[in-house]
C-alpha cells in the first residue's frame, strides 16, 4: 500500500519547462502546487473530518459527566450500555483510523514527493536561463533558492489546509455550544475571535516585512560564506582571511538584527495573546459557575466549555507560531519567485528544428553587439568561414574575439545582423542542436565534481571504455590519470576531480577538457587559449594531437600566443570589434599592418592590453 501510494505523484512528470512562473507570491505557489491540487483538497477534507472528530471528544466529555451526575451505578449499564458501547468503539476505531489516513496522505503522497517536484521544476526552469543570468548572482545564492523554495511552499499549503482549518473547528465548535447554552456564555468566546482576528491582522503583515528581511540577510550571508568557499585559493594567496571573516561577520551581524527585529514583534503580540487567554479563562470560568447556580447550565455543560477553552488557549500560542512560520516561507517564496521567475533571455523559436550542419561553414552578417550598452564590441561584422577552414582571431585582450564566439553559440543575443551555420540562421533552431555541432576547448577550463570518466564521456554520453581511453590517449592524458588517486581511493579514471576539477592542475584539467572534446567530435571546432595552460612539451604533443583533430573540420582558434595560430589557413585580425586585417601569417607580416607590430612586439610572447595599437 504505501509503495503505491508513494507512486501517485511523480516528481519528474513532463511539464512546460520553459513557461515562466508567475511574478506573484500566490500564483508562484499555486503554479507549483497545482499538479497535486486534487491531493490538497483530499488532505483538506480529511483534515475537516478529524477537527470535527477531535472537537466533538469534548461534547461527549460534557455528556458522560452528565450522565455520571444523574445515572446510578446499578442502572448505568443497563440504561446506557449501548450508547457507552458506541461512543468507545468510534473512539478506538475511527478516531485511529482518521488520523492514519491523514498521516498517510500527508507523508506519503504530499510532502516528500511535492517537496521534491517543485525543487525538479523550478531547477529546471533555471537552467533555461542565459549565460550572463549565472554570472550576476552567486552559485549558492541560487542553489539555496531552488532547495528551498520546495519546503517553504509545501508547509505554505499544508498549513493552511491543515493546521489552521483544525484551530478554527475548534473555536468555532466553542462557540457554537455556548452559543446553545448562553449567548452570554457565547459572548467572551466570540470577543476573543475577535480580538485574535484583530492581533493577527496586526502581526501578519509586520511578521512578513521581518521575515523578509530575515530571508534577505540570510541569503547574502549564504553568498558571502559559499563566495569565500569557491575562492578560497585567491583568498589565501592573497592573505585576506582577515577580510573574509570581516565580511561574513559584517553579514552574520545583519541577519542577527534581522531575526532580533522579528523576534521583538513575537515577543510582543505573545503578550498581549497571553493576557486575552487569561481574560477568556477568567470569563468563561465566571459566567459558568453563574450560569450553573442558577440552573442554567448542566455540569457536563460547564466541563466541557471550560475543556474546550482549555484546548483553544492551548493552540493559540502555536497557532500565532505557525501563521509566523507561514510567512516567513512567504518570506522564502518571495525571495525565490524574485530569483527563479524572471523571463529566460535566450529562447528557442517555437517548433525550432535541429540544426544540421552538412559542410561546416560558417557566416556573419552584419552583426553588432554590444552588451546592451550603446556601442563597442561588435560592430557590423562581416565574416565568412568556408567548410573545413581553419581561422585565428587575432586581437589584444578585449577586441572582441571570446564575444564572436559566444555569440555564434548563441550565449548573447545578436543586437543586428544574423549568423548563419551552412545557411541556417542559428537564431531559428533549436540551441541545443547548435551547441552539439559545435565543440569548444576554452581557456578557464572547469570540470564537473565527478570522476575522470564522467568528465571525458561528457562530451558524447553513452561512450564505451575503449572510445574514452582513446581520447584520453589523444590528448596525452592517459599516463597521468592512471596515476590518480582521490581521498576515498578511486583510482585511475574512477578518481574525482573535486569542485571545478580543483584537484587537477591547469594542465592536467586543460588535457582533460581536450580530452572530452575529441571525443564529442563536432563537425566545428572552438579553440579558445586550448593549449594555454599546458608547458611547451606537453603543448608541442597536443599540437599534434589537435591537428589530427582538426581534420576535415571548420576550426575558428583564438590565441594570445600567435605562434599557435600562425600556421592556420588564414588569420583574421580584430580590433575594437571590427576586422581590421585578413590573410595568411607572412601575407599579414608583409603589409606590415598591426599583425606585424603586434608579432613583432610579442617575440614569442602574449598578446596583453598595453599591445593594442590604433590602426
Amino acid at each position: 500500500m504505501f509503495e503505491w501510494l508513494e507512486k501517485r505523484i511523480d516528481p519528474f512528470a513532463p511539464f512546460d519547462e520553459t513557461r515562466t512562473p508567475p511574478q506573484s507570491v500566490s500564483g508562484f505557489g499555486w503554479y507549483y502546487l497545482r499538479p497535486i491540487r486534487w491531493w490538497l483538497v483530499l488532505l483538506f477534507f480529511v483534515s475537516l473530518a478529524v477537527g470535527i472528530f477531535e472537537s466533538s471528544l469534548y461534547i461527549l466529555i460534557g455528556w458522560l459527566v452528565d450522565l455520571l451526575a444523574t445515572a446510578t451505578p446499578e442502572n448505568l449499564w443497563a440504561e446506557h450500555g449501548a450508547a457507552l458501547l458506541l461512543v468507545g468503539g468510534l473512539i478506538l476505531l475511527l478516531r485511529p483510523l482518521l488520523h492514519f489516513v491523514h498521516e498517510i496522505i500527508t507523508n506519503q503522497v504530499l510532502v516528500p514527493q511535492s517537496t521534491n517536484m517543485i525543487r525538479w521544476r523550478t531547477h529546471l526552469y533555471t537552467l533555461g536561463h542565459a549565460l550572463g543570468y549565472f554570472q550576476a548572482d552567486f552559485a549558492g545564492r541560487l542553489a539555496n533558492r531552488i532547495t528551498q523554495a520546495g519546503p517553504a511552499i509545501r508547509e505554505i499549503a499544508v498549513t493552511l489546509l491543515d493546521t489552521l482549518l483544525y484551530v478554527a473547528i475548534f473555536a468555532f465548535t466553542a462557540l457554537g455550544v455556548f452559543s446553545g447554552i448562553s449567548v452570554w456564555l457565547a459572548l467572551p468566546m466570540g470577543l476573543w475571535i475577535v480580538g485574535y482576528g484583530l492581533l493577527l491582522r496586526y502581526f501578519v503583515p509586520r511578521a512578513q516585512v521581518r521575515s523578509r528581511a530575515v530571508a534577505d540577510t540570510r541569503s547574502a550571508l549564504v553568498g558571502r560564506v559559499v563566495d569565500s568557499y569557491t575562492n578560497i585559493l585567491t583568498v589565501k594567496l592573497f592573505a585576506r582571511g582577515a577580510e573574509e571573516r570581516s565580511a561574513v561577520h559584517d553579514a552574520l551581524a545583519s541577519h542577527t538584527r534581522a531575526f532580533l527585529n522579528s523576534f521583538r514583534l513575537i515577543t510582543g503580540v505573545g503578550g498581549i495573546l497571553a493576557l486575552m487567554n487569561s481574560a477568556l479563562l477568567v470569563a468563561t470560568g465566571g459566567l459558568s459557575v453563574a450560569l450553573w447556580t442558577r440552573g442554567l447550565m448542566t455540569s457536563g455543560e460547564a466541563a466541557t466549555g471550560l475543556a474546550l477553552v482549555m484546548r483553544i488557549l492551548a493552540m493559540s500560542g502555536w497557532v500565532m507560531q505557525t501563521v509566523r512560520g507561514v510567512f516567513e516561507n512567504i518570506g522564502v517564496v518571495q525571495e525565490s519567485m524574485d530569483t527563479i521567475s524572471r523571463p529566460h533571455a535566450i529562447v528557442d523559436a517555437p517548433s525550432a528544428p535541429a540544426l544540421a550542419v552538412t559542410r561546416g561553414e560558417v557566416r556573419f552578417e552584419g552583426v553588432s553587439f554590444h552588451y546592451g550598452r550603446e556601442d563597442g564590441v561588435i560592430e557590423n561584422l562581416d565574416l565568412t568561414i568556408r567548410p573545413g577552414e581553419k581561422v585565428g582571431l587575432v586581437g589584444a585582450s578585449g577586441a572582441g574575439k571570446s564575444t564572436i564566439v559566444s555569440l555564434m553559440l548563441r550565449l548573447h543575443d545578436l543586437e543586428g545582423g544574423r549568423i548563419l551555420i551552412d545557411g541556417q540562421d542559428i537564431a531559428g533552431v533549436s540551441q541545443d542542436s547548435l551547441r552539439r555541432a559545435i565543440a569548444v576547448v576554452t581557456q578557464d577550463t572547469s570540470l564537473l565534481h565527478r570522476s575522470i570518466r564522467d568528465n571525458i564521456a561528457y562530451g558524447r554520453p553513452g561512450s564505451g571504455e575503449a572510445e574514452i581511453e582513446r581520447a584520453a590517449r589523444l590528448a596525452h592524458a592517459h599516463d597521468f590519470i592512471l596515476g590518480l588517486e582521490d581521498h576515498r581511493g578511486r583510482r585511475g579514471y574512477d578518481a574525482q576531480v573535486g569542485e571545478r576539477g580543483v584537484k587537477l592542475s591547469g594542465g592536467q584539467r586543460q588535457r582533460i577538457a581536450i580530452a572530452r572534446v575529441i571525443l564529442k567530435d563536432a563537425p566545428i571546432l572552438v579553440l579558445d587559449e586550448a593549449t594555454s595552460a599546458l608547458d611547451s612539451e606537453v603543448e608541442a604533443a597536443i599540437q599534434e594531437a589537435l591537428s589530427t583533430l582538426m581534420e576535415g573540420k571548420t576550426v575558428i582558434a583564438i590565441a594570445h600566443r600567435l605562434s599557435t595560430i600562425a600556421a592556420l589557413d588564414r588569420l583574421v585580425v580584430i580590433d575594437g570589434g571590427r576586422i581590421v586585417e585578413e590573410g595568411t601569417h607572412g601575407e599579414l607580416l608583409r603589409r606590415e599592418g598591426l599583425y606585424s607590430r603586434l608579432w613583432l612586439r610579442q617575440s614569442g610572447g602574449f598578446l596583453g592590453e598595453e599591445e593594442a595599437v590604433p590602426v
